[in-house]
């Protein structure tokens, strides 16, 4: 490795033009990729495709529709579906479902959503008040055209048979259409009472027996219950009606959309809305709302309010260099960050990746690591020269790189695949900023130093190398300032004379706090309510958090449940009581309605069998079926009746009690045998996610895993176990002192900082790394132990110093960000920063003095046994 660092070094040396035009063709091309860049909330990036979840929310998707994008209406529904409205109501319903009029100019014209809609089709069904009114118009006709037919002939069949039993009876010609009469007039008394069974069938009354859309008596018996309120919808059509002071459309999109035609639906819905075509009378107005639409416009949001903060960090990481530094080359560190960014980012577009949630914050990290290495390698080469930060210093910088890599290699354990690909992105931007350093960063001193020197051609061309040159731009160029140098020897006098007078009271002290780190860990909170991880004036949360007062619900938990066929008495039983039990459980009633209740009933199949007498058989179960119009039956089985849907409203709540209530649920669902029934839905994917992410035990876990990671790192590096451990040491115990000081401030955790802890492992891993091998350098040079812990301190800790203080700034401007869920990850990654810089520097000479005092007294055990080798064959003799 050290040879090929040092021909890489070498290159950029020889040809430092070449190596800056490639390597600024790099940055540029990637910059210009990174442009193309999309965020995306697609469901496969919160759990993965191989979990029961995801199948089973996949298998939901594929046969009823996505998560459903609902349109708030409010407004008076009395005057919604009694006036001119419900043909409003419908033309809007029947534009977003892209049923473009036959023969007719398309509402908008060509170029309006509308239209759109016709042409992509992007729209899998609407369920909305219009159509549901226009469907059961449309049934109620078919259904009352074909009785009356089949009346009309059962009526002529009776007469003829009447009047000819008559004839045969001898009776007069009147007696004979008498008899006739009166066997119509029987059919007739048989048709009005199948008419009227048909009429309570849909809650109708005699008065409305006149099924039309314009028919306000007919409309009225269908939607509303008197016995509730003059102007209270039926309670079974609160899926559509929530109160008499608001509707609601559904429209679900299909499978299968990408993140851009997901988007592009939803903003031809929200301008759908604004045509004057559909505008509502009385101030009715709409609203675009649902959990899809808040996941597309937070990610956007959060996309956007990143770019704003990292212009800011930027300004303050260079400010912080410019104080540090001083020399032409002080902002190199910085470039050869931001380039690798660009690299980075650039290729993920290249290879078609979608930024997601989590990667969205890889780009400050990245940034603060880039920057640190750069300046590690810089201030070996104003130090030693090229020779010498090619030698050995190079390949410990190179070794607490490949330590870092492997500590972030953990994530790609997690069961998340967004935290799967943040650390991947981490891992190959760590090692992209790390070759750019050596290559573009020694290019660019090279440059700088033989600039000043393009008079001298004769002194550059008689033989001095890239070496000299380097030296010769190191004495004036980018030397730490006097304060961080001062703070390091400071910091690096007090730790050693502490370490040096009592190693073990410092190293116990250091274990005593990273133990109560590690035992309050599990009981700092964690924050995962969507209302409190972003700005309430969100657009997004404040539609959502409308949709909820409205209508006491904002999301959608699914049961799938499967089986060859669901239409047997036992299966719809069993459906209606589950549904009951658990509505009931977290406060649903009819009476109550869902204002109260965390979970509350939705569009399902039960809703087809309100009564035990239309489950008495499985034959009538599906001639209900049969009779239902498909607009109703397709949205919650399956035509070949395998699969149905039992659909749940569920309140906006922190996930970790979303998770307890879909437990419950879980736990309650006992289907007969040949069923299988299982939760699906965007709420559960995110839940589970949040579980994953959130879990003390699994975040346990993943510092064990960086840990042992680590640790195999160094030992395969050094080869030697009294070498790696040394290090170590200082590493695990970084993890616990970061734990107890964010319990300490009181700094919550959120799904997106709560896997930071492996960021812990990452920066210590480095501090520990550069400073052990730099002390091993200085003891091989002869220093006794305190000058080689001074000598450590005074170089490589000064420029980790340097390092730690630009990588804070970079994340210190993410506190200030009005999304709360940024902010929090930055207070949570400058403690996580500050207190492993400072607590290395710390405690790592109290290891350093133990471990070569224990390597000292196995050097004395070792020549007292050797000696007493010597003298055995004398004493035997």
């Amino acid at each position: 490795m050290r040879s090929l660092l040092q021909r890489t070094v070498s290159i950029a040396g020889r040809r430092p033009g070449r190596v800056l035009l490639v390597a600024g063709l790099l940055v540029a091309l990637g910059a210009l990729l990174s442009l193309r860049l999309q965020p995306t909330a697609a469901t496969d990036t919160f759990v993965g495709r191989g979990s029961a979840a995801f199948a089973a929310t996949d298998r939901l998707h594929r046969r009823f529709g996505d998560d459903a994008v609902v349109i708030l209406v409010r407004g008076s529904v009395k005057d919604l579906v009694l006036t001119a409205d419900l043909g409003r109501l419908l033309g809007l319903e029947g534009c977003i479902a892209g049923n473009a009029p036959a023969g007719a100019e398309v509402p908008g014209g060509p170029r309006g959503p509308c239209a759109a809609f016709a042409r992509t089709k992007p729209v899998q069904v609407v369920y909305g008040p219009g159509t549901f009114i226009n469907s059961a118009v449309t049934e109620i006709q078919r259904q009352l055209t074909g009785q009356i037919q089949a009346a009309q002939r059962r009526q002529r069949a009776a007469a003829a048979a009447a009047r000819g039993l008559a004839a045969r009876q001898g009776r007069t010609p009147a007696e004979q259409r008498r008899a006739g009469r009166d066997a119509a007039g029987l059919v007739q008394a048989q048709f009005t009472r199948d008419l009227l069974q048909l009429a309570l069938r849909y809650g109708l009354s005699t008065r409305a027996a006149n099924p039309q859309l314009d028919n306000p008596d007919f409309v009225y018996n269908l939607v509303f219950d008197p016995a509730r309120g003059a102007t209270a919808p039926k309670a079974r059509f609160a899926y559509l009606f929530p109160s008499g002071r608001s509707a609601a459309i559904q429209v679900r999109l299909r499978p299968g959309l990408d993140d851009a035609q997901r988007a592009a639906a939803i903003a031809r819905i929200r301008a759908a809305t604004r045509m004057p075509q559909w505008r509502l009378s009385k101030g009715a107005t709409y609203t675009v709302t649902g959990a899809p639409v808040l996941l597309s416009d937070v990610a956007a949001d959060l996309t956007r309010s990143l770019v704003g903060l990292l212009v800011g960090g930027l300004v303050l990481m260079a400010l912080v260099l410019a104080a540090v530094f001083r020399g032409r080359a002080r902002m190199l560190p910085l470039g050869v960050a931001l380039g690798a960014a660009a690299i980075v980012f650039g290729a993920l577009s290249a290879l078609g990746v979608k930024l997601t949630l989590a990667s969205i914050a890889v780009l400050p990290v990245l940034l603060g690591l880039g920057v640190d290495y750069a300046i590690q390698y810089q201030s070996r080469v104003q130090e030693d020269g090229v020779d010498g930060a090619a030698g050995g210093a190079l390949a410990t910088i190179a070794t607490a790189g490949l330590a870092t890599v492997v500590g972030f290699g953990v994530l790609l354990l997690s069961p998340v695949p967004m935290v799967r690909g943040f650390g991947l992105i981490l891992m190959a931007g760590i090692v992209v900023a790390f070759v750019l350093a050596l290559s573009a960063g020694t290019a660019v001193l090279v440059a700088l130093a033989r600039r000043p020197r393009a008079s001298a051609g004769r002194l550059a061309a008689s033989g001095r190398g890239a070496a000299d040159l380097l030296r010769a731009a190191g004495r004036p160029a980018a030397r730490p300032a006097a304060a961080v140098g001062g703070a390091a020897n400071r910091l690096g006098r007090a730790t050693t004379a502490l370490a040096l007078r009592r190693p073990v009271a410092v190293l116990a002290a250091g274990a005593l706090l990273a133990g109560a780190g590690w035992a309050v860990d599990s009981r700092t909170a964690v924050v995962s309510d969507v209302r409190e991880l972003v700005p309430r004036d969100t657009p997004a949360v404040r539609d959502l958090q409308l949709l909820q007062d409205t209508t006491g619900v904002a999301g959608e938990v699914d049961v799938l449940v499967e089986g060859d066929d669901l239409t047997r008495p036992a299966v719809i039983r069993w459906m209606r009581d589950y549904r009951a039990r658990v509505t009931e459980r977290y406060g649903y009633s009819a009476s109550n309605g869902c204002g109260k209740a965390d979970l509350c009933p939705a569009l399902s199949l039960t809703d087809l069998f309100r009564s035990d007498a239309s489950v008495a058989s499985q034959a009538r179960i599906r001639a209900l079926l049969g009779a239902v119009p498909p607009y109703f039956s397709n949205g919650v089985i399956t035509r070949d009746r395998r699969t149905a849907v039992l659909a749940f409203g569920v309140k906006l709540m922190p996930l970790e009690r979303q998770e307890a209530l879909l437990g419950v649920m879980r736990d309650e669902l006992h289907p007969p045998a040949g069923v299988h029934a299982a939760l699906a839905g965007l709420p559960v994917l995110v839940s589970q996610a949040n579980a994953d992410l959130s879990s003390p035990w699994r975040r346990l876990g993943t510092l064990l895993a960086g840990l042992l990671a680590v640790a195999l790192v160094l030992l395969a590096v050094y080869r030697r176990w009294e070498r790696a451990w040394v290090p170590l040491v200082p590493i695990a115990l970084a993890t616990g002192w970061s734990a107890l000081v964010l319990w300490l401030l009181g700094v919550p955790l959120n799904p997106m900082s709560a896997t930071l802890g492996v960021l812990v492992i990452a920066i210590s891993t480095e501090f520990a790394v550069l400073l052990t091998a730099r002390f091993r350098e200085e003891r091989e040079r002869g220093l006794d132990v305190p000058a080689a812990l001074r000598r450590t301190y005074a170089s490589t800790g000064r420029a980790v110093l340097a390092s730690g203080a630009t990588a804070v700034a970079g994340f210190a401007v993410l506190a200030f960000s009005d999304v709360r869920m940024l902010q929090d990850f930055g207070r949570v990654t400058v403690v996580d920063l500050t207190v492993s810089l400072l607590g290395v520097l710390a405690v790592l000479p109290a290891v350093l003095t133990l471990a070569e005092r224990r390597a000292r007294r196995r050097g004395r055990s070792a020549r007292r046994a050797e000696d007493a080798g010597d003298r055995a064959p004398a004493l035997v003799g």
